[in-house]
């Protein structure tokens, strides 16, 4: 396809070609409008005249007979003008005037008409229109007065010149502008096209371009790159999910091989077969914790999990997880506490709960003071479960006195499957807090890691439901996996 002819099958070019035919026709309707009305007062204005010289004539023929009537005719006759007069004798006889020759018949209608007509005096021997009245006298006598038309023609020809020339104008310059806007938003589309065609080939990193006019299609240049941003951070998790798979499950799944291998090698009694088994088991049940908290992290980042939303009490969900996970803490020689207000949350039950599970886990597990080091506080093996509503937002927030995450880490800390150093030589998988933010995500809200001089403190930032007066969902059991 020819520049040009891509140039004209553009939607700007024919959107213009519209606008101008629009715009073309409705120009030539006021000018036409125009026109019509000139004509029409021009014919009022020779109709008036004509009748009060009628009236004239008239009253002079009335008062001073046919000889006056005779002597005012030739008067007005000799008068330079467009005025016409013409007085017949009853036998048809002109017998004044200044008109030569008229159109057969007209002098035996009375009333208007338009007829063309010859002056004595014409030279060019051509015929003339003239709007001209017919009045029969006394005595059979017919008086003839009218105007030519000849200025009503000029003018006329004047407007439908003028329009010509406007509607010309107009569509050189409707079509010059057509080009030049099709061309400008070509020249952007193409540029947008370009664009996607290194996307499609596999560069996610490619983006719109985004003029400063700030018009439509900058505002859909700067949507599609939002979209072109996440689509690029969701391949890239993806590929980082696939490499930390591919990773960190090719040991556990090695340390299986090998314990069946030697379990198989090893002539050994029962009791070490049924050693190995419950090995085999352990390990594999860290491998569906795993593959159940990915899954947990899709659902959540994918948006399938609104369909379960629900109302409840985040009060709730904060006292549930703290009834759960007391006993563990004490085994671990650490004290979980509890401080709840009402914090009433549209969301999924199921998944809020899991996420606090999590931060309560990460935070028994890696919260404890650094060994060696002395606590600065009485409660430095105390864990604080807080729910509570602020504004708008309901926070749901886990506080330990461990050593805490270094601000630098904090934003890595959240990726799935990262373990930053303190934590390599303790079980896990690195997916709680990614799991913990992923779910905020779905909810409109944020993961927070703050510190806690010393410690860290997780918060789950949520949107408080509207309405948070009202009577609160039933409390129900909250049983969640582990996933830290």
């Amino acid at each position: 396809m020819t520049a040009f002819g891509k140039l004209i099958r553009t939607t700007a070019f024919r959107l213009t070609l519209v606008y101008l035919f629009l715009f073309a026709l409705f120009a030539a309707s006021l000018l036409a409008y125009f026109a019509w009305n000139t004509r029409r007062l021009i014919t009022e204005q020779i109709t008036t005249t004509v009748n009060v010289e009628i009236g004239e004539i008239t009253a002079i023929y009335n008062r001073r007979g046919l000889h006056g009537l005779l002597t005012t005719m030739g008067n007005r006759a000799l008068r330079p003008g467009a005025n016409l007069y013409l007085l017949t004798a009853p036998n048809g006889q002109a017998l004044a005037g200044n008109v030569g020759s008229l159109a057969p018949g007209v002098m035996s209608v009375q009333g208007w008409s338009e007829t063309a007509y010859r002056r004595f005096d014409d030279l060019d021997k051509t015929d003339h229109r003239a709007l001209v009245r017919v009045t029969e006298m006394d005595n059979g006598f017919r008086l003839l007065v009218g105007r030519d038309l000849e200025e009503r023609r000029r003018l006329f020809g004047i407007v439908a010149k003028a329009a010509q020339w406007s509607i010309l104008v107009v569509v050189v310059l409707g079509i010059g502008g057509g080009i030049f806007v099709a061309r400008r938003v070509l020249r952007r589309i193409d540029a947008m096209t370009g664009t996607t065609k290194r996307i499609m080939a596999g560069d996610l990193s490619g983006r719109l371009p985004v003029g400063r006019s700030g018009d439509e299609l900058d505002r859909l240049a700067e949507n599609l790159n939002v979209m072109l941003e996440r689509i690029e951070a969701l391949m890239t998790g993806l590929k980082e999910v696939s490499d930390n798979i591919a990773h960190d499950l090719k040991t556990p799944l090695t340390r299986l091989r090998n314990r069946a291998e030697e379990a198989l090698a090893r002539s050994g009694s029962e009791a070490d077969y049924r050693a190995a088994l419950e090995r085999t088991i352990e390990e594999s049940d860290g491998l569906i914790r795993t593959f159940n908290a990915l899954l947990m992290i899709a659902r959540a980042e994918s948006g399938q999990a609104r369909g379960n939303m629900d109302d409840f009490d985040g009060a709730d969900v904060a006292n549930g997880i703290h009834e759960l996970y007391e006993p563990l803490a004490e085994d671990d020689g650490m004290t979980l506490q509890v401080k709840t207000a009402p914090a009433p949350i549209h969301g999924n039950r199921e998944l809020i709960s899991q996420a606090v599970a999590n931060l309560v886990e990460n935070a028994i597990k890696y919260g404890k003071p650094e060994p060696g080091v002395e606590p600065m506080k009485a409660d430095a093996r105390e864990i604080l479960i807080e729910a509570r509503r602020e504004g708008d937002q309901v926070l749901l927030s886990v506080t330990d006195h461990g050593p805490g995450i270094p601000e630098g880490d904090r934003k890595h800390a959240v990726e799935r499957f990262v373990r930053l150093e303190a934590s390599r030589t303790l079980p896990g998988s690195g997916l709680g807090l990614s799991l913990a933010s992923a779910v905020a995500t779905l909810h409109g809200g944020e993961l927070r890691l703050g510190d806690a001089h010393p410690g860290l403190v997780a918060t789950l930032v949520l949107p408080a439901r509207a309405g948070g007066s009202d009577r609160l969902a039933a409390q129900t059991q909250d049983v969640p996996q582990k996933a830290a």
